[in-house]
């Protein structure tokens, strides 16, 4: 478990027109062992926040501290350490998934980053790290493009997991996803969550789907957070009118996980 502490984030890009601040003196807790999602639409600068916390995007103005430490990249053993203790699973599985590569090869990599493992035991660990994800370990010697989208998302996650990380960043993992697909990958994130005690920054733009695996939700609206709540008094009394815009915006049917808090 990590303990994620963000001050007063500021995050500048270079557009056409000049500089554009995408993250506006944000400030976020991620407690050990919790989830905490970040919800707004496109372009509210929820991934560029994501991206200045694991050190891939420069930081302006602000700190991000990992159990306590400053997040410092300016060296190999720095950025070592980092993935050491946080991974990011991103939108779009191709890009963490070497298409040449195999399930078990690409698992077997990630894990012997940080892990010494003989034969038998990385054949263990790739079918743990299915198994946790919720996928056959026969699929482990496909490529992925003989995955379904559902399917390599969650090798992507299991990738992730294999650096055994105290900090998992989620950012808009299900948003490519169908409606049954995006449901069932909800639910194998909130069960890792809770059986692997991780810290979790989940992110996303439907608030129901966001709420669904968070202890508590920050709104973000315009590279600022707008409101900040425990996700039963968020859903129950939201403050800000853009919370409540977000929503009245998503259509929520009944009995499906996003239409209802499993806590």
């Amino acid at each position: 478990m990590t303990d994620l502490r963000i001050r007063d984030l500021t995050v500048r890009h270079h557009g056409p027109r000049g500089p554009v601040t995408a993250v506006d003196g944000v400030s976020l807790e991620v407690p050990p062992g919790t989830t905490l999602g970040l919800v707004g639409e496109s372009g509210s600068g929820k991934s560029s926040l994501a991206r200045a916390v694991v050190g891939l995007t420069p930081v302006h103005g602000g700190r991000v501290l990992l159990d306590g430490e400053e997040v410092r990249v300016h060296t190999v053993r720095a950025r070592r350490r980092l993935g050491r203790l946080v991974q990011v699973v991103l939108q779009d599985p191709d890009t963490a998934l070497d298409p040449r590569m195999t399930v078990r090869q690409t698992l077997v990599e990630a894990a012997t980053v940080f892990h010494r493992l003989d034969r038998w035991a990385r054949t263990e660990r790739v079918t743990g790290l299915l198994e946790l994800v919720g996928l056959d370990p026969v699929l482990a010697d496909r490529l992925p493009r003989q995955l379904s989208g559902g399917q390599r998302q969650r090798v992507a996650v299991a990738r992730a997991l294999a650096v055994e990380p105290g900090l998992l960043i989620a950012d808009e993992i299900t948003s490519a996803l169908d409606a049954s697909v995006q449901a069932s990958v909800l639910n194998t994130m909130r069960d890792l969550q809770r059986r692997l005690g991780l810290s979790m920054l989940f992110i996303g733009h439907n608030l129901p789907a966001v709420c669904y695996v968070s202890d508590a939700v920050a709104v973000m609206h315009r590279g600022r957070i707008v409101e900040t709540a425990p996700t039963e008094l968020l859903l129950r009394a939201p403050q800000h009118p853009y919370t409540r815009t977000l929503l009245a915006s998503v259509p929520r049917l009944s009995g499906s996980p996003t239409s209802r808090r499993p806590r």
